[in-house]
């Protein structure tokens, strides 16, 4: 676990604040945030492509279900199994991916891993009595599980994969939805849920030249095995003679790093901004722990968890792990009695410093190269960019064939040999994207990646226009009988541990279908009232931190630099990330109340 460091003890705040000014100015840079649209981009869209499922001819599909779920990973799995409890037996998955998994069907790249503790980020542990092997689980056992979650309820065999949706369109007389697919299915269903994911739009960056490349390239999130050699898990066999470039020191750009150094005649790792880096402390599961675990145990320790990161007292640490030590240490500052908030402020900059400075010093005790140590030293507040942790990664930056690039104002170009920086070629045969995706707070309307159209004709682009509108950050008026999965940025809350918010939307998805189905409602719609004042709600509990967020180094969560493009309506019910419990909260109540308040219920004998 990183502690800090005894330097802390020389905290100068001016010095500090200009160090970290100086290093943001570096990468406020014109078109920094500049990526290619994989929709429109004809010379690009081949990134797009399925290199793990062939994909299979079919004739189109005409159907009317009960229900269709947009998006086969943990949210859409999870909505099924709720819907198959309340006895909903017509679902239909829709996915662009060739099988169930979402982010984890498509990001299969070498030493891809989970970084939430994975007892409470795989669901359903209890109920399929599985225990992951190891303390953060890699990606092939997520995908296995969540397979297995899917399989368990039936979700599989009915399920359109290698489908996007292209339309969805609301039919007032029928009172369905009805779904137009990229290929030519027509489905008809009473209850549209969007599952579509947070992370779900892969991010390509628009460097100048990079069509004129003449070597091999492609995303991490369609990770080329065919070229690499190898599979997940196993040694990328045919980079023996091949000189890599991986753009990108996130998540996926770390997790990459070992396993192509250990394979690649060269590695050139091209970082913009260094992630802060914190130990993992992954091991293997100990065999004992299954025993001690008593009924309750993963909706406990996903509590346990929670409320460390929100500041909440908690008798024991049960994840103890970097999230809930720095990541809730400086999120959770305590303010001494008769501190003024100045004096608060500055208490909360010197808990960040050591913090940060332990990072620091963790890269000068792990790198051996006193330059390259220094350019992957994070100097940032620590809540300015997602933090990283990782055992291998550091280390591996210690072999002779690998090469840091800081490009903090990025790539200059791409020529037809390899990247440009600062006016040198670096020659590859390969370049791999590690770039991410679009934020977590992109539009719903964009991630959903299809037109939907509700009453009146009324899209939810054009009604979310001006930020976000519904009741509970799940349904939205104007748009009856149709479910949104709670993510960030549409009036819900926000967690580190996903499944956990995921978990709870399915929950309600799967209990209010099942009291409107024994009410006999055909139609349902979020009263005007209601969504003003869960609207309203939110917009109370927003609190704008743009002058703190500007001076961090840009990133996806401050909008690549520009935290004034944080709107009020797309918050939180909570200040800052929301309070959770409070959320499940009312939730709860409102479904234990039973009359599905603030919706307008319509009963329709002719709808069969």
């Amino acid at each position: 676990m990183t502690e800090p460091h005894s330097t802390a003890a020389g905290y100068n705040p001016q010095v500090v604040r200009a160090k970290y000014l100086a290093e943001r100015d570096k990468r406020l840079v014109p078109h920094r945030a500049d990526i290619r649209d994989l929709r429109t981009d004809e010379q690009f869209a081949r990134y797009r492509a399925d290199p793990f499922t062939p994909l299979i001819e079919r004739d189109p599909v005409a159907d009317a279900v009960e229900v269709v779920i947009v998006g086969g990973g943990i949210a859409g799995i999870l909505a099924g199994a709720s819907l198959r409890k309340a006895g909903v037996e017509r679902i239909r998955i829709i996915d662009q991916a060739g099988g169930i998994g979402g982010t984890w069907y498509w990001n299969r790249y070498p030493g891809v891993m989970c970084d939430v503790e994975s007892y409470i980020y795989l669901p359903m542990l209890e109920e399929l009595d599985f225990i992951p092997t190891n303390r953060y689980a890699y990606g092939e056992e997520i995908l296995h599980h969540l397979e297995a979650v899917a399989d368990r309820f039936d979700l599989v065999d009915d399920a359109l994969f290698h489908t996007g949706v292209a339309v969805a369109e609301w039919k007032e007389d029928s009172g369905r939805w009805r779904i137009g697919t990229d290929r030519g299915d027509e489905v008809t269903c009473r209850w549209y849920v969007l599952a579509v994911g947070i992370l779900n739009l892969m991010k390509l960056p628009a460097v100048p030249g990079m069509e004129d490349f003449a070597g091999h390239s492609f995303h991490t999130a369609r990770w080329d095995y065919g070229y690499t050699g190898g599979g997940p898990g196993e040694p990328l066999t045919n980079l023996a003679d091949k000189s890599v470039a991986l753009m990108g020191t996130g998540a996926s750009g770390i997790q990459c790093v070992p396993p192509l150094a250990a394979a690649a005649k060269e590695l050139f790792v091209f970082q913009r901004t260094p992630s802060a880096i914190g130990e993992r402390g992954n091991r293997a599961t100990d065999p004992d722990f299954a025993r001690r675990l008593e009924p309750g145990w993963q909706r406990a320790r996903m509590d346990n968890f929670q409320g460390i990161i929100m500041g909440r007292p908690e008798e024991n640490d049960l994840v103890d792990d970097g999230w809930t030590h720095d990541y809730a240490r400086t999120r959770n500052v305590p303010r001494g009695e008769g501190m003024t908030t100045e004096e608060y402020l500055r208490s909360a900059e010197e808990v960040d410093y050591q913090v940060m400075e332990a990072h620091r010093h963790r890269v000068e005790e792990l790198v051996a190269d006193l330059a390259t140590a220094e350019v992957l030293k994070p100097y940032y507040r620590y809540l300015c960019k997602r933090p990283c942790f990782h055992d291998e990664y550091l280390p591996a930056l210690n072999s002779p064939t690998v090469t840091v690039v800081d490009c903090p104002g990025g790539i200059e170009r791409i020529a037809e040999r390899g990247p440009v920086v600062d006016g040198h070629q670096y020659d590859v045969d390969c370049i791999v994207y590690a770039t991410g995706f679009e934020a977590e707070v992109t539009p719903l309307f964009r991630r959903v990646g299809h037109e939907i159209i509700g009453r009146g004709g009324v899209t939810l682009a054009a009604k979310w226009a001006d930020g976000a509108a519904s009741l509970f950050g799940m349904t939205s008026r104007g748009f009856p009988n149709m479910f949104v999965m709670p993510a960030p940025g549409q009036q819900a809350v926000v967690t580190v541990n996903y499944t956990q918010l995921a978990v709870l939307g399915a929950e309600f998805v799967g209990a209010t279908v099942g009291q409107l189905g024994q009410k006999g409602v055909d139609v349902f719609d979020v009263s005007a009232e209601a969504e003003d004042s869960w609207t309203q709600e939110i917009v109370d509990s927003f609190v704008d931190a743009s002058s703190i967020m500007s001076a961090c180094t840009p990133s996806r969560l401050n909008f690549e630099g520009h935290p004034e493009e944080m709107n009020p309506r797309n918050g939180n019910l909570g200040r800052g990330l929301g309070d959770w419990f409070a959320y499940r909260e009312r939730l709860e109540r409102w479904l234990e109340a039973g009359n599905l308040e603030g919706l307008e219920l319509e009963v329709r004998p002719s709808v069969p």
